[in-house]
């Protein structure tokens, strides 16, 4: 399945069509003499004749339906936005990767002939697969919620606007100890998805670095739907929390069962569990997880304000970390484009190493020399069936 977005900028027209996998009116051209895709001035100046060709590469069915699914959200929501602005339009086509880096890999390829710049895919697992292709096509990458260890270090054209888990873990495992007095956990991970691995490891790390001791370490499948043999194997050991690094189908039964075995201690999960189905499936269950985030859905920012409002309108629902780093994208890509006035693959890429305390709706945002992002984290703890800030 693909979304085709075409965005009229000055006319706030936006068009949603949606088309059978494989189909969509092509847009752009990253491979022909891209005449039309160099403009004039720069900035808020600056000013393209065609539409600037974007591909979107989430996760709409399988495992990560429900990142991909606010991610999908975000950027459609930010679409619109842009398309309020003048001088630059933008052509936006969401693919799904079925949460299938074999999938990925081939909508990637789809991709490449006829995009000139590509966000996403929804998990780390993917974008390794993936992203070499994008690479080796010169089509720059934008990730929007990998996190792990080693995804921009495939090449020079891969970006991201999500903070890696070694970013924020350590701050969590930090707070969360000052805040609960942690002195031994049990911690837990799902050994055969590249996400939750990395966040297992740098877990395992910020706790030793923090003296609190690891007291076991048990493995699941991210598959896996009954946690009941090993939350009792954690219990036995009496901790002073459980540390968790799955994804969200496996963070809701986990916590649902942890609390039904009187498990009262906190949870601490990782970025997976950045997601208000934890608190809308799991109900009183989730109160107290503590889970580290690079978006604080409180911050009284304007532009997140207006974000929270506007997506509450557009979706009678409020987002989640996935849909806020997913709509800042948007804007990163435009931010890029308009820093050369070109939407060439090539001064995308060029104008994505000038980002530098871009005011976006995850805060002041830059792009650092090893082409990540770099903003403030915060750690959340869920309170009354919402996330707020522990620290």
């Amino acid at each position: 399945m693909n979304t085709t977005l075409k965005m009229l900028a000055g006319t706030g027209a936006l068009a949603l069509v949606l088309t059978a996998c494989g189909g969509g009116d092509g847009g752009g051209d990253s491979g022909g003499d891209g005449g039309e895709l160099v403009g004039s001035g720069s900035g808020d100046s600056c000013t393209i004749d065609s539409p600037v060709p974007v591909g979107a590469v989430v996760s709409l069915t399988g495992a990560a339906a429900s990142y991909g699914e606010s991610q999908r959200k975000g950027l459609e929501l930010a679409a619109e936005k842009l398309a309020e602005n003048e001088g630059v339009t933008y052509d936006l086509k969401i693919e799904d990767d079925a949460t299938d880096p074999k999938q990925g890999i081939t909508v990637f390829e789809d991709l490449t002939k006829d995009r000139s710049v590509i966000i996403g895919p929804t998990l780390s697992n993917t974008a390794f697969q993936a992203q070499p292709i994008a690479q080796e096509a010169g089509v720059p990458v934008l990730a929007i919620s990998n996190t792990a260890d080693g995804i921009t270090a495939q090449g020079d054209y891969i970006f991201r606007d999500s903070l890696t888990e070694a970013q924020v873990i350590p701050q969590t495992v930090e707070v969360a100890k000052e805040h609960f007095g942690l002195e031994k956990v049990v911690v837990m991970y799902s050994n055969d998805d590249a996400f939750t691995e990395s966040g297992y490891k740098v877990f395992d790390q910020a706790l030793q670095d923090q003296g609190v001791e690891i007291l076991d370490t048990l493995t699941f499948s991210k598959a896996d739907t009954d946690f009941r043999a090993l939350l009792t194997e954690a219990k036995g050991q009496d901790p002073d929390a459980v540390v968790v690094s799955g994804l969200i189908e496996a963070a809701i039964p986990l916590v649902t069962q942890a609390r039904e075995l009187g498990i009262d201690v906190p949870i601490i999960g990782g970025n997976g569990f950045n997601n208000p189905k934890l608190m809308s499936d799991s109900g009183e269950a989730a109160e107290g997880v503590v889970v580290g985030a690079a978006w604080n859905s409180a911050s009284e920012g304007d532009l997140n304000k207006a974000f929270l409002a506007d997506f509450e309108e557009k979706y009678d629902g409020q987002p989640d970390q996935f849909a806020a780093q997913a709509y800042t994208g948007m804007f990163v890509v435009d931010a890029a484009v308009r820093a050369n006035c070109s939407g060439e693959p090539d001064d995308i890429r060029d104008g994505l190493t000038t980002i530098k305390d871009l005011d976006t709706v995850l805060g002041t945002f830059s792009i650092n020399a090893d082409r990540d992002a770099e903003h403030q984290a915060v750690v959340q703890i869920v309170e009354d069936g919402s996330f707020k800030p522990l620290n």
